[in-house]
């Protein structure tokens, strides 16, 4: 049979315009591929998120190699500011232009091409699974959560699981992602008294009492960092009062945090912290203080060992590079994952995401299917 070209498979599902939370067609494609290729397929949408299940080999095996992405992208912005038109996937000079290519279709359509190709030439006595969802870049409330609900109801499990995101900051096989930070965000609301800016007495200004406490926050260091781990970050993102006016002293003022967290924290210490100083701003100078706290996830690590090993012999092989093993960067959907079975992420350069005229290297995606071909022999060998 015809091997899976995995650039093509690219080029193909970046022209579905899967701005999250529509489906835009790139589910369905996968899909129709998946299953004329014999692995059993689920469709698992939840909400008005669509996601896709799929497995080859008996359910439940106990060795079954996992592989985890998404077909959601995030929107183009400004079409205008594109030289090349954002769901194209125009092929100029060797690099493939458009939202997605590398945040991450390519990944997608690597590993997806890798696992077609591999149980095609090679059944291996054992099962891969797919779960792709279409909900990774907004709330992802509905997305690999949903899968994971799903698998746990239906009894499919996945031994390991590879996600295929971009890890890589400058070259192919620079960096192994095996745990990511915590990432919070935590909201303020300070109430004050209303009043003239020339008689302050007779007012209680809730600027002084906010602007202090993000003093204490933005000035506070969280730790210095731990085995796996760089320090944790607290960074003031927002201000706002609302107040036109510079004779009226406002009302209320609110502001926001955002903090990425290592291991040394849980997103429940550090609510109890922030929740502390919020207390002391609000006794110190009489005001009332509101807090609202949204956890995105916690940070974890799957501990270098068989599977960030099997890896990084893969990527080694194929790029002849050694990877670091890393915990950099923001959330991704690993942080489901790790509750149901050892995961490590691997992926393309990702210096393009996100950006106007997002771009990938052809010769990137033919690469990267080869090492995730190699990562499946290696570990059903």
């Amino acid at each position: 049979m015809t091997a899976i070209d995995p650039v093509q498979l690219t080029a193909d599902l970046v022209r579905c315009p899967s701005v999250t939370p529509t489906e835009g067609g790139a589910l369905v494609l996968l899909e129709r591929l998946l299953s004329s290729a014999g692995f059993a397929c689920t469709r698992v949408d939840r909400g008005e998120v669509s996601n896709l299940f799929a497995r080859w080999g008996d359910k439940g095996h106990a060795k079954t190699f996992g592989f985890n992405g998404h077909t959601d992208v995030v929107p183009v912005g400004d079409a205008a500011a594109w030289t090349h038109d954002p769901f194209g996937a125009e092929v100029v000079e060797g690099v493939m232009y458009g939202r997605g290519t590398t945040d991450m279709k390519s990944g997608v359509a690597a590993f997806a091409a890798a696992a077609i190709d591999f149980v095609r030439e090679t059944p291996p006595d054992g099962a891969v699974v797919l779960i792709i969802t279409g909900d990774e870049e907004g709330d992802a409330v509905d997305g690999t959560t949903a899968l994971l609900d799903y698998m746990d109801q239906a009894g499919e499990k996945m031994s390991v699981c590879l996600v295929g995101e971009p890890t890589c900051p400058n070259h192919m096989g620079e960096m192994i992602k095996i745990g990511r930070r915590g990432s919070m965000t935590a909201w303020f609301t300070v109430t004050g008294v209303q009043g003239h800016s020339a008689y302050p007495h007779r007012a209680n200004n809730p600027l002084n009492g906010l602007s202090r406490l993000m003093d204490r926050l933005g000035s506070h260091q969280l730790d210095e960092g731990s085995e796996h781990f760089d320090a944790s970050t607290l960074a003031i993102v927002t201000i706002d009062t609302g107040n036109p006016a510079t004779n009226v002293i406002p009302a209320q003022g609110r502001a926001a945090v955002n903090i990425r967290f290592n291991d040394l924290h849980s997103g429940a210490s550090l609510t109890d912290w922030l929740q502390s100083e919020a207390d002391k701003i609000a006794e110190e100078f009489g005001l009332k203080v509101e807090m609202k706290v949204q956890i995105s996830g916690e940070s974890f690590i799957t501990p270098p060992g068989d599977l960030s090993e099997l890896v990084s012999k893969a990527v080694q092989t194929e790029t002849n590079q050694v990877p670091e093993l890393s915990t950099t960067g923001g959330t991704s959907d690993a942080r489901f994952v790790k509750a149901h079975c050892p995961v490590v992420e691997f992926g393309l350069v990702g210096k393009t995401m996100h950006q106007v005229d997002e771009n990938v290297e052809v010769a990137q995606i033919h690469q990267l299917k080869s090492i995730y071909t190699r990562i499946l022999t290696d570990y059903f060998a």
